[in-house]
């Protein structure tokens, strides 16, 4: 794979560690971010050997959202026919998708967030499994102060993860959400002192979650979003099957046994992907 330009990428211990890495740009999302994004969680994901992903990032802030000269050059927001507005539903649906990877990963995602998670940002992370927060983190739906509406997420996936009433001030006001508040309302699992300890805190939920067996860890990951989007009677359903499809009395055997032996347990990897178009 080509070097990348805005992340740097790092695998150990069946952890893949993806760094935002443009903090001169405040690690802004140019046309490029969202290419090697998309690129990256694809072939993270066919691959199966990475069994968590954190995403962290460098300098002052986590990112500032989108580059706004992307709109001025890359992409034409053109709203003067049907055809131009047209064209915007598929340029969002584009880059939407790329951040539904992220809920669609066969592995849990966490991020550890420091400084400002503005406008895109927001988008990204509410995403994400799982969230840590430096002391100094804040959160802004910064859309609504540019005169628009926040359109890659943000809407659908925040007040599924904190009261309705909190939302809706924070996409009407532009306000920031301080991490102390954050923490309050749920948005983020825990906030620590410094981005240091966040991304450490990150990686340590990430080692514990790749000691478990990938497969079963898929599974729940697949039945939380199920049932946050379904009934419960619906997802009860789908859970009898995904269970059944899952099963392995061997994972059982050896979780068990490795905890009666206080070692670490040895799960096999998922399986890797491979697409018709690129056989």
């Amino acid at each position: 794979m080509n070097p990348l330009a805005c992340f740097e990428l790092s695998t150990q211990q069946h952890v893949a560690h993806l760094v935002l890495s443009r903090p001169d740009a405040l690690n802004t999302m140019s046309p490029l971010f969202w290419r090697e994004l998309d690129g990256v969680l694809s072939r993270l994901h066919k691959e199966g050997q990475a069994r968590a992903l954190v995403i962290s990032s460098t300098g002052k802030h986590f990112t500032a959202g989108m580059a706004l000269d992307t709109f001025a050059s890359a992409i034409q927001m053109d709203d003067r026919s049907a055809e131009g507005r047209a064209a915007i539903f598929d340029s969002l649906t584009n880059m939407q998708a790329t951040f539904s990877k992220l809920e669609q990963l066969r592995m849990p995602v966490i991020a550890a967030i420091q400084g400002g998670c503005v406008g895109a940002g927001v988008d990204m992370v509410t995403a994400c499994c799982i969230r840590y927060a430096s002391a100094n983190a804040f959160f802004c739906i910064q859309e609504i102060n540019i005169g628009m509406v926040a359109d890659v997420g943000t809407l659908q996936r925040l007040p599924k993860l904190i009261p309705e009433g909190i939302a809706k001030e924070y996409a009407y006001t532009g306000r920031r959400m301080p991490a102390a508040k954050a923490l309050t309302c749920g948005l983020v699992n825990e906030v620590l002192a410094t981005h240091a300890e966040a991304v450490a805190a990150a990686l340590q939920c990430a080692q514990e979650i790749a000691a478990k067996p990938p497969v079963a860890i898929w599974g729940s990951k697949q039945a939380i979003h199920y049932a946050r989007d379904h009934s419960t009677e619906d997802a009860l359903k789908q859970m009898g099957w995904l269970q059944a499809g899952i099963w392995s009395n061997a994972h059982v055997r050896e979780a068990i046994s490795a905890m009666q032996a206080k070692r670490a347990a040895t799960f096999p990897p998922l399986a890797a992907l491979a697409n018709f178009q690129d056989l």
